[in-house]
């Protein structure tokens, strides 16, 4: 490299050295009072925050509503001191408003499903049609509430699987909600001539002493309807979701087996074949 190669990248270098020293003495203080004015606004929302989460928690409102908007809270806050920032620097935020007003816009359109999700989420949490540790049923899917998301609602089953449903298919959606219970509805068939009175008695006397059956809503015995077969009986009781099926199976086998003590028949279908020649 000659002389004159050298002398420009000398020059070269001296220039970018004076524009730093230049920016630095002209915008030292706004770059920290800008830096300031960011780290007191994230010590204020997460205090802020803080304190919302702790007012929830000693009003004993649901954890996903606490968390959601302890979150929302800080986020604004986040945002806001942010704005403020930008104006210490002399940054105007008109044209990246209008920018992320249009990237927003596309996004929304491109994630279309996602929002709807997101917005269902909302509205379950402000809402509340369930809490965690309920039992719901939505399109068929029943289990108990594990957790609530923005995006989705998890449920478990006795099996212990975890099931994902998308929170848009649960707004607007028929649901239902037993909270810690579910429903057993059996019937079965009794000899037209059994003393129907006593069969009644018998099954009520073994729900009331059975530990598995929810004594929170009384069980509902009674003549469901008459048939070839014989006097069909209806049973209706509630058990702990996250036990349903081997609770029910259970209360079955005590209920045959006082039936059975008591000289109670419970008759076989019977089908009839006619052969003709």
């Amino acid at each position: 490299m000659n002389e004159n190669g050298l002398e420009q990248e000398l020059a070269q270098l001296q220039n970018v050295y004076n524009m730093l020293t230049e920016f630095l003495v002209k915008y030292s203080f706004q770059l920290v009072g800008a830096l300031l004015v960011f780290l007191l606004g994230l010590w204020v929302a997460n205090k802020v925050s803080n304190l919302v989460a702790k007012q929830f928690e000693k009003h004993h409102i649901d954890i996903t509503l606490s968390n959601f908007v302890s979150n929302l809270v800080r986020i604004i806050i986040v945002v806001m001191v942010g704005i403020i920032a930008l104006g210490k620097l002399g940054i105007s935020i008109t044209p990246m408003v209008a920018a992320i007003g249009a990237a927003s816009l596309g996004a929304g359109l491109a994630l279309q499903g996602m929002l709807a999700n997101y917005a269902a989420g909302v509205t379950i949490i402000v809402t509340r049609p369930f809490v965690v540790g309920n039992t719901i049923e939505i399109k068929g899917v029943s289990g108990v509430v594990k957790n609530i998301h923005l995006g989705l609602t998890l449920l478990t089953n006795e099996e212990g699987e975890v099931i994902s449903i998308p929170n848009k298919h649960i707004v607007g959606e028929i649901l239902h909600n037993s909270f810690e219970n579910k429903l057993v509805n059996n019937h079965f068939n009794i000899n037209y001539n059994s003393d129907v009175d006593q069969v009644i008695a018998i099954i009520r006397q073994v729900l009331e002493r059975s530990e598995h059956v929810s004594q929170q809503a009384a069980p509902q015995i009674g003549i469901n309807g008459f048939n070839s077969i014989g006097l069909e009986i209806g049973v209706r009781y509630w058990v702990a979701t996250a036990h349903y099926h081997q609770k029910k199976y259970q209360v079955n086998l005590d209920l045959i087996h006082a039936l059975k003590q008591a000289g109670i028949e419970v008759p076989c279908p019977v089908r009839e074949i006619h052969v003709e020649r």
